[in-house]
């Protein structure tokens, strides 16, 4: 499966209000950049006619431009290496292509190539999930991460100490791109999954759940994961801009889940919450 990158230059508070708007005609991943940002979805859900007509409907509000191009899972890998760097996340853990040097001092590391999946902590949600994760204890527990993508959290949390790790994703790509990423790492408690909230069914509880998608998928199935957190266990949230906060924590509310903090970075945020 091919994906489709928009690239849209847009002024800050214009950029945020169409990252939600295209998050409601299919696209899921969203990249900052100086000028706007990159939004992709998978080629065949790409609506040329639906993100015209939002464009269109913004034209006016500041100096807006955007262009789109497939990006196959042939040329993937030159695209990401190119741009590549490694990086350092909260001074612990280091996260680097296997053709990177091994860093020196550096308690925690994941070696990720993402082929055709999303997920290498550039990203703003993936970083701020991994720094979150940094705070929690995990040695000994079963860990879920719904939207695993690259399988970069599942790994960080195999090396924290989880015991078990169920990593689920959508994409076919992404699945058997976590798997050889779990293997690169010499993780052995992961197992990668394809689907949705429905291969949750029949599961026994996680002591711990990541879930680093989007406000739209994490509002619909966020009764699925907390059905499987026992109470006073800890389920972090990201994929979601600051001011959808309230939406979120008002869904985890019903759910019987309670917020704890927060952090955010370029208007990006990783949530903790606690079941009741």
């Amino acid at each position: 499966m091919d994906y489709v990158e928009l690239t849209v230059q847009a002024p800050t508070e214009l950029a945020e209000i169409l990252v939600a708007e295209l998050g409601e005609v299919g696209f899921d991943t969203f990249e900052d950049n100086d000028a706007g940002f990159c939004a992709y979805t998978t080629e065949e859900a790409f609506d040329r006619d639906a993100v015209a007509e939002i464009m269109s409907r913004y034209e006016g509000l500041g100096e807006l431009s955007y262009s789109n191009r497939v990006i196959t899972r042939q040329n993937w890998n030159a695209e990401w290496e190119k741009n590549f760097q490694p990086l350092i996340i909260a001074g612990r853990v280091s996260v680097r292509a296997p053709f990177h040097p091994q860093p020196a001092g550096i308690e925690y590391e994941a070696v990720i190539m993402p082929r055709m999946s999303f997920g290498t902590g550039h990203h703003e949600t993936t970083a701020l999930m991994i720094e979150n994760q940094l705070s929690l204890d995990h040695q000994g527990k079963r860990v879920l991460d719904m939207g695993c993508g690259t399988g970069i959290l599942a790994i960080v949390a195999e090396k924290l100490g989880a015991r078990q790790v169920l990593a689920v994703d959508v994409e076919p790509w992404t699945v058997e791109n976590a798997r050889d990423n779990a293997a690169e790492n010499n993780c052995h408690t992961i197992e990668c999954r394809l689907g949705g909230a429905e291969v949750l069914e029949g599961e026994a509880p996680f002591d711990l759940i990541l879930a680093n998608i989007n406000r739209n998928v994490l509002l619909e199935d966020m009764h699925a994961y907390a059905r499987l957190l026992p109470s006073g266990n800890p389920i972090l949230f990201s994929g979601f801009y600051e001011e959808d906060l309230p939406k979120i924590a008002a869904e985890a509310t019903r759910q019987g889940l309670r917020y704890e903090r927060h952090l955010t970075l370029r208007s990006w945020i990783s949530a903790i919450f606690t079941k009741l």
